[in-house]
């Protein structure tokens, strides 16, 4: 079983990019932050992978996307949790027994300072791999996509895939890193 977690601040896209990973409507989407209230797992045997990309799940893999509450608020970059204590523990305690992680910025926004230290903290400490997506890129101008870019790029140590959910220009790079990752955790 391959576990991928996808977290970010809340309204970043995190519920939609699941229901594009299923091809369905799994989780709840709506444009007024906390939508999502709780974890959501869904379970299916293969994401779809264009026939041009080895499918590194094949038939009896079972491959879990984990869906969750956004943990901070995006406008208020040095604001604190948005989640009680113990919420804020279950979602933790999920995201650190996953496999891979998808941490999603919002382009209008740029990368929050807590989700900056849990991307640290989990990158480090418990050596996981992130896939860092900026999400939203069709709101805003690439003059500011590409400075987002350079700035995660450095604060990050990390290239981000761009990625837009209304055009889908960058899923498929981010079906690529899902399958890059997902051959090495099938191996450990």
């Amino acid at each position: 079983m391959i576990k991928v977690a996808i977290i970010g601040a809340e309204n970043v896209g995190k519920s939609t990019l699941m229901n594009a990973l299923l091809g369905k409507r799994v989780s709840e989407t709506a444009e007024i932050p906390g939508t999502t209230k709780s974890i959501i797992r869904k379970t299916f045997g293969k994401i779809k992978i264009p026939k041009t990309m080895k499918n590194p799940f094949g038939g009896a893999d079972e491959f879990v996307l984990i869906d969750m509450a956004g943990l901070f608020d995006p406008k208020y970059e040095f604001r604190g949790k948005v989640l009680s204590e113990e919420k804020f523990r279950e979602i933790l305690d999920e995201i650190t027994s996953a496999d891979i992680i998808i941490h999603m910025i919002d382009a209008q926004y740029g990368l929050h300072r807590g989700m900056e230290k849990l991307h640290h903290l989990l990158k480090f400490r418990y050596e996981k791999p992130i896939i860092v997506v900026i999400n939203k890129i069709d709101l805003v101008p690439r003059e500011r996509v590409e400075e987002l870019r350079q700035t995660v790029k450095k604060r990050l140590e990390q290239e981000p895939i761009l990625l837009s959910l209304v055009t889908y220009e960058g899923f498929n790079d981010l079906l690529k890193a899902l399958v890059y990752y997902a051959q090495y955790a099938k191996k450990s």
